[in-house]
């Protein structure tokens, strides 16, 4: 599993790898990469991955999102399983668009013990 990803961030941060699928799957669809974001209250996923699923955004149902800039924008959503360390979390998460990386927000971090060790460059669950 990924840890640290210095090719993409300076300084180096926590990534991970997480399975999607659709509610009720019995078998991860799809992986990607995600940014552990302890400062993100949500989770936000790449539209790429989702539309590997063929699960389409919910209608009528979109979120406005606040940048730690104040830029603002429109977001659709989606409801998915994600599995992460063997652990799987049911919810409605945030489609991003264009190259952007999915980010791992507090919205599923809280449920989790995570040791995350910036001077050796990796991170553990406790």
């Amino acid at each position: 599993m990924p840890s640290y990803d210095p090719a993409h961030y300076n300084p180096p941060a926590p990534i991970a790898m997480v399975s999607l699928r659709p509610v009720g799957a019995s078998a991860p669809a799809v992986e990607c990469l995600l940014l552990l974001d302890t400062g993100a209250d949500i989770t936000l996923l790449p539209r790429a991955a989702i539309e590997h699923l063929g699960v389409r955004p919910l209608a009528g149902i979109d979120y406005e999102l606040i940048g730690f800039d104040g830029s603002r924008r429109t977001a659709q959503s989606v409801d998915l399983d994600m599995v992460f360390l063997r652990k799987t979390f049911r919810g409605r998460y945030i489609l991003v668009d264009g190259d952007e990386r999915g980010v791992l927000g507090r919205d599923v971090l809280a449920e989790l013990a995570l040791v995350l060790d910036g001077p050796a460059q990796e991170w553990s669950e406790r």
